[in-house]
């Protein structure tokens, strides 16, 4: 129940990047005593920064809410499978789980080498938690691009 709890409040970020006309992706990451530390959602086009991802944006924000660059123990959600870039930031983040939504499988970390986790060696990945919820907010998106 957390998880979708959790992935609900990611949900909600990816909103606000729909209503900015960004790609609606939503992140936000959660210490191991259930706080939110860090939140985001995808900014490249307000920022002029295609590192402006939802993950990017709620590690920065947790990182300085923490005081260091470690979120060990901590859970990321995000609405979507995390792209390599981002899976690379999670891994150097030292995050222990990652809850995913939708699965990516264009530009989704897993579609590069399966086989290989680019996460912290005890890390765990969850995916699939109100995948159609999530799926549904980037379909919306670029149907409405492409129309």
């Amino acid at each position: 129940m957390d998880d979708e709890r959790y992935m609900r409040m990611a949900i909600e970020e990816a909103r606000q990047a729909l209503e900015a006309d960004e790609v609606p992706i939503g992140a936000v990451i959660v210490s191991p005593r259930g706080r939110i530390i860090g939140r985001g959602h995808n900014l490249t086009e307000a920022l002029n920064d295609v590192s402006a991802h939802a993950e990017m944006q709620a590690i920065t924000a947790a990182a300085s809410t923490l005081g260091g660059k470690y979120l060990q123990g901590c859970t990321l959600y995000v609405t979507v499978e995390p792209c390599l870039m981002c899976a690379g930031a999670i891994g150097w983040a030292q995050i222990g789980r990652i809850v995913y939504g939708a699965a990516d499988p264009k530009r989704g970390y897993r579609s590069f080498r399966p086989e290989v986790s680019p996460f912290h060696p005890r890390a765990r990945v969850e995916g699939g938690i109100l995948a159609e919820e999530c799926a549904a907010l980037m379909q919306d998106f670029f149907r409405a691009k492409r129309n």
